[in-house]
């Protein structure tokens, strides 16, 4: 089969397109044909040897293949089964679709053998490309939006990072649930998009600092220390702000939150990272929250795959690539420059 690998840490450069083994799936595992799969920053991440990559591994990659979000059918099953049906009640001819990120990643290929349990049947209101954009971005939008910041209907939201995969499905999510306002924030060539996909006010991410000081201002007087306890007496613009990309101080995502408010970062810089660990989720003196964001494999996803075959939502695919163009996929993804989500199709 043909597979994308890379040895050491580095850039897109360091990858390399091989022949390999077929794997040969274990106890508990299917042998999934791939039919498309997705790239999501974490592979960037991963490939580039980020401080969290390097503690898992330090010196080279934990692994080689990379790829979590996989759509595809299963073709075999490992040991354990009656030779037609695995682990979980898969049988051979399954269409399945998957975040294999706790299951040794492997999308980048023809064919991956994971773990029966890091899958689901793939509903079949949803294609396999469709699939492929869906498991992580999706998964990060549902549980940052429903699971971590409990949106209700008639809620303010800011997204920060709107225009990739998972920003743009918690834009549309956002609105599916009935937020009064969602304002969205990325790069100027992905606004109009943005406004496409429901956002109601879409703004360059250069002009965020105008749009956090009109909802400073909106506040009132405030204290600006980072410490949990401190407050403002106003009111704040927003219930909900999800950033994808944090890096401001943590005084000014208090002071455009209302009372009850609840900030969630779910990628970002380390320090802005780390600030919001400190408070380990305790409510300020006014009841907001700062939430770091521990993402679960596939969670939501069963909800997402209803409401894609529904209708009600669509995973926006920028392009779909062949195997041999991933390195060119990564760069885009690392540069930032990408709308919605990249799909590879092997």
């Amino acid at each position: 089969m043909r597979a994308v690998r890379y040895e050491r840490y580095g850039g897109p450069d360091r990858l390399r397109l091989v022949d390999a083994p077929v794997p040969v799936p274990g106890p508990g595992q299917v042998l999934v044909r791939v039919v498309a799969s997705s790239v999501n920053s974490w592979d960037w991440d991963l490939l580039r040897g980020g401080v969290l990559a390097r503690i898992a591994a330090p010196r080279r990659p934990a692994h080689p293949v990379l790829g979590a979000d996989v759509s595809g059918e299963v073709v075999a099953v490992g040991p354990g089964g009656d030779g037609a049906t695995g682990s979980a009640g898969f049988a051979v001819g399954d269409p399945v679709w998957g975040d294999l990120s706790a299951a040794g990643w492997g999308g980048f290929a023809e064919f991956v053998a994971t773990d029966a349990a890091a899958l689901r049947r793939r509903p079949a209101g949803v294609g396999p490309v469709a699939a492929a954009a869906i498991p992580q971005a999706g998964g990060l939008a549902w549980q940052a939006l429903v699971d971590a910041a409990a949106l209700s209907a008639g809620e303010r939201v800011l997204i920060i990072g709107a225009g990739g995969g998972a920003g743009t499905i918690a834009v549309q999510l956002a609105r599916h649930l009935g937020a009064g306002e969602v304002v969205a924030v990325d790069r100027a060539p992905k606004l109009d998009l943005l406004r496409g996909l429901g956002a109601t006010e879409a703004v360059e991410a250069d002009a965020a600092d105008g749009l956090f000081a009109e909802a400073v201002e909106s506040a009132g007087p405030t204290d600006s220390t980072e410490s949990t306890g401190s407050t403002g007496s106003g009111s704040g613009r927003f219930d909900v702000i999800v950033d994808l990309i944090a890096g401001r101080p943590l005084a000014e995502y208090r002071r455009a939150l209302r009372p009850g408010g609840r900030f969630v970062i779910v990628g970002g810089r380390l320090g802005a990272i780390a600030r919001v660990a400190a408070t380990a989720g305790r409510p300020d003196a006014e009841g907001r929250t700062f939430r770091m964001l521990a993402a679960k494999p596939n969670g939501g996803l069963d909800e997402l795959g209803e409401l894609v075959a529904s209708g009600a939502l669509a995973p926006v695919i920028e392009e779909v690539l062949p195997l041999d163009r991933v390195p060119e996929a990564l760069a885009r993804i690392g540069a930032g420059t990408g709308k919605g989500k990249l799909v590879i199709a092997p």
